[in-house]
């Protein structure tokens, strides 16, 4: 490994988009493969689904720890999305950054627009933003429904806050149409590598 590559900072990577756009599953598997990279867990005070751990899937806060730690200045973004409160934490993005390993989130328009205004200059400069789109309203509707977790009144709910989030999606560096994992991924893979060389 060369003195260029112990020394490059790490990227901090945002991605949003809708609920079912394919968001998580990217940041996910680019993490899993890629060593350098990591997937910054987020904070919430929505309860969890079956199977979910905490420390791992999320960090699951009741809603005051949650409105105590962001009084004391401890999240880089936060919002209340779906009717409960989601965050990152501070201590979960910069120590990676300053370590060379970069740091995707997926995160919702909110938060993002937060962490795009931040003034710290390692945020600053470490900041790439992509926006996954889901294809039409029927795809992203099969892709919500096979989670088989969802009453209809949240999946009407999802999918009027989708068509809201989806006006925002010039705001971001870079858009991804989504169209099938390999390419969603292809694509996602091509971005970091791109803004690897840059940030070199």
């Amino acid at each position: 490994m060369s003195n260029l590559e112990l020394n490059r900072r790490g990227l901090l990577c945002v991605v949003s988009g809708p609920s079912g756009s394919g968001k998580t599953t990217l940041c996910r598997r680019f993490s899993e493969e890629d060593s350098s990279a990591v997937y910054a867990t987020s904070a919430t005070t929505r309860t969890p689904r079956e199977g979910e751990k905490d420390g791992v899937d999320y960090f699951f806060l009741s809603r005051e720890e949650f409105e105590s730690r962001t009084t004391h200045g401890e999240f880089l973004e936060f919002a209340e999305v779906h009717g409960n409160y989601y965050g990152t934490l501070k201590s979960e993005v910069v120590t990676h950054i300053d370590a060379g390993r970069d740091v995707l989130m997926d995160i919702d328009v909110q938060g993002a627009a937060l962490i795009r205004n931040q003034t710290d200059p390692v945020i600053q400069q470490a900041f790439v933003d992509i926006f996954i789109i889901p294809p039409n309203d029927e795809e992203l509707i099969k892709r919500l429904n096979f989670r088989g977790t969802e009453t209809q009144e949240q999946l009407d709910l999802r999918l009027k806050n989708a068509h809201e989030e989806m006006r925002h999606w010039e705001s971001y560096q870079y858009s991804v149409v989504s169209r099938d994992k390999e390419s969603d991924f292809a694509t996602f893979n091509a971005i970091i590598s791109g803004e690897r060389c840059r940030s070199s």
